[in-house]
């Protein structure tokens, strides 16, 4: 893999760190600025508000630039939205930090799926984005726990002073080892737009929001669910979730090894088993041992969907990918949100912590439903004599009479 990769992971290292280890820091931000822990938890909110704005947003903003140039301005943006969270004076100062420095998120990941794809030959092109991908899930073994460890001894403001450090390495390494790669000619942002005519690029990103979505439906009330049903200690979450994170490292190195085999396969093959294993945790997360190995497997199975529906999303929009890329790290963030919020009502409705596994479930269910759908129709668009739909650029109607 080339060197390009790794500055690209260190970049994805950095936002990954910074945008979960802010819930292991609440309490402390909440002490900082006189205000009550709901009230904090609107840096969790803001943060993934400004993921899902700034995916399109930052992206249409730098369709007339380079890549490598947009993921320079990117990480600069990530490192001054730190920085403006470290020395905040007030919470809402911080807010506007943690917004700013969101606003990169989907654009760097979306952008930076397509520099690694184009980086590596056509058969190892989603182990390529597994690799940028792979610093977004060691942050949650390292990044985070650290980050947690370093905040709770030295203060919340070195813990995002040490992340605007790791943006000044990303933007460094994206500045050395990313060649230079000009913007495909005769691609404007209307062909950008013109990618979500394409029914099989709106599939594949309900797949993410359903499938990817159900993992949060049970990672979200995971504390609750170990402390009050499996019997574990408070002091006990943080290795679970290193467990988790564990997981997810592997379940993406995993899923963009085979999805560069058997793309559809690996998501039938995954997002059945995810939802399989997150309805089997309504029972595991009554033991201990069993609560702990499902959810190494719902990281590992969650993430093994990451690299093949960001690649089905690059194929499908083949002619003007990056936008629809993009957009695509919304999706994520989307279902994130939508997923928490549902394990939420379950759980208001007097059901019980539990409950949210079934709603994960079901999710990732109607996700594998749609990744069937969606080769159903791709069979009969290239079945002989069959007529391919319009939408979309000429590259993409050439893509779809390929696939």
């Amino acid at each position: 893999m080339p060197l390009a990769l790794l500055a690209l992971a260190i970049g994805a290292f950095g936002i990954g760190t910074t945008e979960f280890v802010i819930t292991g820091l609440l309490p402390e931000v909440a002490g900082s600025f006189g205000v009550s822990i709901p009230t904090a938890g609107l840096l969790v909110t803001g943060y993934a508000l400004g993921v899902m704005l700034g995916a399109p947003l930052m992206t249409a903003l730098g369709t007339k630039i380079s890549r490598k140039r947009m993921l320079m301005l990117l990480m600069g943006l990530f490192i001054a939205g730190n920085l403006l969270s470290a020395v905040a004076p007030t919470f809402a100062v911080m807010l506007i930090g943690r917004v700013v420095a969101s606003l990169t998120h989907g654009a760097f990941f979306g952008i930076g799926s397509v520099v690694a794809a184009e980086l590596v030959a056509p058969d190892r092109k989603a182990g390529a984005i597994a690799m940028m991908f792979s610093g977004l899930t060691v942050a949650n073994v390292v990044g985070v726990p650290l980050g947690t460890l370093v905040g709770q001894h030295a203060g919340w403001r070195a813990t995002f002073a040490i992340v605007a450090g790791l943006g000044v390495i990303g933007l460094l390494g994206v500045a050395v080892l990313v060649p230079e790669m000009p913007r495909p000619e005769g691609v404007h942002l209307r062909h950008e737009l013109a990618a979500f005519k394409n029914a099989q690029v709106l599939l594949a990103m309900a797949m993410t929001v359903l499938g990817f979505g159900g993992v949060f439906a049970a990672i979200t009330y995971i504390a609750p669910m170990m402390t009050h049903v499996a019997g574990f200690a408070d002091g006990s979450v943080t290795w679970l979730l290193v467990l988790f994170g564990l997981g997810m490292v592997g379940g993406n190195l995993v899923g963009g090894r085979f999805a560069d085999r058997a793309l559809m396969p690996m998501l039938y093959v995954s997002l059945g088993g995810l939802a399989v294993v997150l309805a089997l945790f309504t029972l595991t997360a009554h033991h201990k041992a069993l609560a702990a190995v499902t959810i190494a497997l719902i990281g590992a199975l969650g993430f093994a969907t990451v690299p093949p529906l960001q690649k089905r999303v690059l194929d499908q929009a083949s002619g003007a990918p990056t936008l629809a890329s993009a957009v695509n790290i919304g999706a994520f963030n989307f279902g994130n949100a939508l997923s928490a919020w549902l394990g939420g009502l379950v759980i208001a409705a007097g059901l019980g912590y539990t409950a949210p596994n079934w709603v994960g479930a079901l999710m990732a269910l109607a996700a594998l439903l749609l990744a069937l759908v969606s080769a159903v129709l791709e069979r009969h668009q290239s079945a002989p004599g069959a007529v391919v739909a319009s939408g979309g650029t000429p590259a993409e109607r050439q893509a779809a009479v390929r696939h």
